[in-house]
């Protein structure tokens, strides 16, 4: 995941676009995010590609949610982000024959495969329904 932070910002929008329940154009989204409409295009095209969200085009279209807060997950939004992987390990290939090299790569890996497993499901197990949820209990009045 590194620094990539469109994870935590396209959770941010879908559960604000389930929230008003409505659709957005990517002109809004990139204001909301200080970003650009054209990155948006892209990152939003790689939500539709994994089925999150639907676009419509022309005069009133935009960006809506495929599927409603509940049956879509933090996971679910890191995957059609980045892929499969969420951690990988950063591993070391300057001496292949060395064996504290190999058994470095070896501790290095078994560790980053058992944190993938832990940050996979809490992500899985975390709702956008939750997050909206949460946020609409803290809501100032």
């Amino acid at each position: 995941m590194g620094r990539d932070g469109r994870l935590a910002r396209m959770v941010h929008v879908l559960v604000h676009m389930g929230l008003l329940g409505g659709r957005e154009t990517s002109e809004r989204i990139a204001q909301m995010l200080n970003t650009n409409a054209v990155v948006v295009r892209r990152t939003m095209g790689q939500l539709r590609r994994h089925g999150i969200v639907v676009s419509e085009g022309g005069r009133g279209g935009g960006w809506s949610l495929a599927k409603p807060l509940e049956e879509l997950t933090i996971l679910d939004v890191q995957r059609a982000l980045q892929g499969e992987t969420i951690l990988e390990a950063p591993l070391s290939s300057d001496h292949p024959s060395c064996p504290v090299e190999k058994a470095t790569n070896a501790r290095l890996v078994e560790a980053f495969q058992g944190a993938e497993l832990a940050l996979a499901t809490a992500f899985q197990n975390a709702r956008l329904s939750d997050i909206a949820r949460t946020a609409l209990q803290s809501k100032p009045d």
